[in-house]
Formats: C-alpha cells, structure tokens, sequence
C-alpha cells in the first residue's frame, strides 16, 4: 500500500491507469499537485480525454507525416486520438519517457531521506548530474534524462527531414526540448509553464533546436470544446 502522493505520481508516469480516492481534503489535493509535478506529469480532471480529442481535431487540418508517442499510458491515448485523424499508426518511442527516478519509485515521500540519505540530499541540492541509485530499473541524473530526450528528438526530426512529425510525451520532455532551445542550464529553476494538452512547436535547424510556439491551447477554450462532435 503506498501514499496517495505516490500513486498520484505513478499516474503521471504512466505506470499505472487510475488512482481513486474516496475521499480527499484540500490539504490532500495541495500535497498531491507538487508530486504529479514532480513526476512530469500535469494536473487536470476528466475532461483530459476530451482534450485530448479537441488537441487532434487542432492539428486535423496539417498534414503530419507521422506520430510519436511515449510508450508510457497516458501518451499513447492522447498520440492515438491524433494518429486516429491523420489516418496513421502511433509509433512508441521508450526514448519519450519522464525520468526514470530508480529506487525512488514506489517509495514514501516521507521514507526517502532514512532509505537513502545520501542520495536524497544529492537529489535536494539540485545537482543535475546526480543519478537516482538503482531500482527496479536504473535511475538518471537531469543531465543523462536531457540528453536521452534530446538525442531522440534529434533522431526523429533528422529521420522525417522536410516533414511535419508529432510527438506526444510527458512534462518533463516538454521541459527538456525548451532548455535546449533557449539554452538553459539545467541547474536553473522551470521558468515557464506547461499545459496540458497543448500544441508546442520546434524546428531542427542543423542540429540546433529551435523554439517556433510554446504552449498554445486556444483550442481547449470553452467554445472550440463546445463545438466537439460527440464521436469526434
């Protein structure tokens, strides 16, 4: 049995599907949001599906050659809806994952610093390159979680040069592919916020990645989810 920040943090990994609570306070909610966030994952309710569904029906009017997702839960719904309008498949990309947070997952907040004390002020001082002791699966540091995310988007913009391609992955991705374009440290606090569902573009000149828009979400307006077919 875990915590309802961890299992709310499991969700936005993708690790796991659902996480229900009977009951919760608005102190729970408040201690919940910070673990999401820190998991990479973004704060919404049930209307995620939907816009999810108003996200694809935004990008149906561009011809996008292909669609890639994180292989993690949550993504691949989201990548399928706009796969489902382009007319192609989602491909998975493992590349597109949030940090892996190694020993860390699955554990007690309030445990971390007597499991691994060391390890946990390492992760405190904000150190990017300290790296998550070993767990289920090997941890990383900010620095190898970057250039893991980095690299693929590289890859995959090189691969489909001269094409409109769509990636779908998790808030920290999306963080990582800002840093890059605006060249900031990864020691430096976010600066900028990150919506859900939202149509972020970039363009690969050479190998510098470029920043075109940011966190457009004119589409999720009340009056553009209004005008959403049921079966859209």
């Amino acid at each position: 049995m875990v915590s309802d920040c961890v299992q709310h943090a499991l969700v936005a990994q993708g690790r796991i599907d659902a996480a229900v609570d009977a009951v919760m306070n608005p102190w729970d909610i408040a201690a919940v949001v910070p673990c999401v966030e820190e998991a990479g994952g973004v704060v919404t309710d049930l209307e995620g599906r939907r816009q999810a569904k108003a996200l694809a029906y935004a990008l149906s009017n561009e011809k996008l050659d292909a669609v890639y997702a994180s292989d993690l839960q949550r993504a691949i719904q989201t990548a399928g809806e706009i796969a489902r309008l382009q007319g192609v498949s989602t491909r998975l990309e493992a590349g597109f994952r949030e940090r892996c947070f190694g020993a860390f997952e699955g554990q007690l907040y309030s445990d971390l610093p007597h499991l691994h004390p060391e390890a946990y002020a390492s992760w405190k001082s904000g150190d990017p390159d300290f790296v998550f002791p070993p767990g289920e699966r090997q941890g990383e540091s900010v620095r190898q979680f970057h250039e893991r995310v980095i690299s693929n988007l590289r890859f995959y913009a090189k691969r489909h040069a001269g094409q409109k391609i769509a990636v779908v992955a998790h808030g920290g991705v999306l963080e990582c592919a800002y840093r890059e374009a605006k060249q900031l440290p990864l020691s430096a606090p976010r600066e900028v916020t990150i919506y859900n569902a939202s149509i972020n573009r970039f363009k690969l000149h050479g190998d510098v990645l470029q920043l075109m828009q940011w966190g457009d979400i004119a589409h999720l307006d009340a009056d553009a989810m209004d005008e959403l077919a049921p079966d859209r």
